[in-house]
């Protein structure tokens, strides 16, 4: 039941596992970092106006919302942008509430001036370690190779090279329709056997099809979005009444599904918050987190979908915390300090809010 008061959420820790740095940039940046690389074909040099640009909120679907990324791309094609990016990145989080948050970056999007996968890879982890140090906030990085590109296995042993200096998983992300996960199996077994965490982008773009694909061939560990699921259930007056084969799978394996609700509203996934399918999967026992995917794109802060969950979906601020645990749990980091934030931090925190 929601309360009478409305939490404070930024003052709540929460924890991301869905945050992609080419999606998160300061319009501010954006505009400076232009002007530094002599980049011309922003939509607009007026901050409000290029704010307004970038705010994808009318896309309806993945492929036009990812077209904005065109620009934001475009301007971190060097170490010093790279670092910046995830530098403010992890500060803005962490100004929000964030005490967790595992970003992420595809270095094949940045390699247009020359800059090799390590480069970037190495700068993002400087600018995300100098955030870490001036804020306390615990963010380790996710190196993304794209569906549609065909270097997937390369950026896989760029990632490698970092694992144990901040890298902590592999991400496969970009358009699902056409360009199925296990075509890139050589570099989700490379990052498997390596150590690294696995979270594929699926159950966004297309259907239960692709979860299955990320799941059973690749061996995902987490699913990026992943709410499609819900075509491979029955429901009645809203609610989950039965699963098919792989809905059973995730639930039943725990599979966390990165759920960013904003962001899937903005695709076209959903038409309304309140026909999102975070509610009834959540009910069915689906294992939830809760995610910005693009705070730029999508003109929100993760305390906003908290207040979102909380006001239009029926979250309890003590379910809202169980979630920010679930999250830290799935987390591919440091299992002590995770463990700490939980302990520490999170339960806390929410103890105390639910007191009040």
């Amino acid at each position: 039941m929601v309360g009478f008061v409305t939490p404070n959420f930024v003052a709540l820790p929460k924890a991301l596992l869905h945050d992609h740095l080419d999606g998160g940039l300061r319009v501010a940046t954006v505009l400076e970092l232009a002007e530094a690389a002599g980049y011309t074909g922003l939509p607009a040099n007026d901050p409000d106006a290029l704010a307004s640009s970038f705010h994808q909120g009318d896309s309806g679907s993945l492929e036009s919302y990812l077209e904005a990324f065109d620009h934001t791309v475009a301007v971190m094609q060097t170490p010093e942008a790279v670092e910046r990016v995830a530098y403010e990145a992890g500060v803005d989080l962490a100004a929000d509430g964030v005490v967790y948050a595992e970003l992420r970056f595809g270095p094949s999007l940045l390699t247009q001036r020359g800059m090799a996968h390590e480069d970037s890879i190495e700068a993002a982890l400087a600018g995300l370690s100098r955030a870490e140090r001036e804020t306390g906030i615990v963010a380790p990085l996710i190196v993304t190779a794209m569906r549609q590109m065909s270097d997937s296995e390369k950026v896989a042993q760029a990632a490698i090279r970092f694992l144990g200096k901040g890298v902590v998983g592999f991400d496969l992300a970009g358009p699902e329709a056409g360009f199925p996960a296990d075509d890139h199996l050589p570099a989700t077994r490379a990052a498997r056997r390596a150590g690294l965490g696995l979270s594929i982008h699926a159950g966004e773009g297309d259907g239960p099809n692709s979860i299955w694909r990320a799941l059973d061939r690749c061996c995902a560990q987490r699913l990026g979005h992943g709410v499609r699921i819900i075509d491979d259930t029955v429901r009645a007056d809203g609610e989950i009444v039965s699963l098919g084969l792989i809905a059973t799978q995730v639930r039943d394996q725990r599979i966390p599904l990165e759920v960013s609700i904003t962001s899937n509203l903005h695709t076209g996934i959903a038409e309304t918050a309140l026909t999102h399918p975070v509610g009834p999967l959540y009910r069915a026992g689906f294992r939830i987190t809760l995610n910005t995917d693009n705070r730029l794109m999508s003109g929100i802060a993760l305390s906003d979908e908290y207040a979102l969950a909380h006001a239009s979906l029926g979250f309890t601020v003590a379910e809202l915390g169980l979630i920010t645990e679930a999250a830290i749990e799935a987390g591919f980091g440091d299992y002590g300090r995770r463990r700490r934030l939980v302990r520490e931090v999170v339960r806390p925190a929410y103890a105390a809010a639910t007191r009040s």
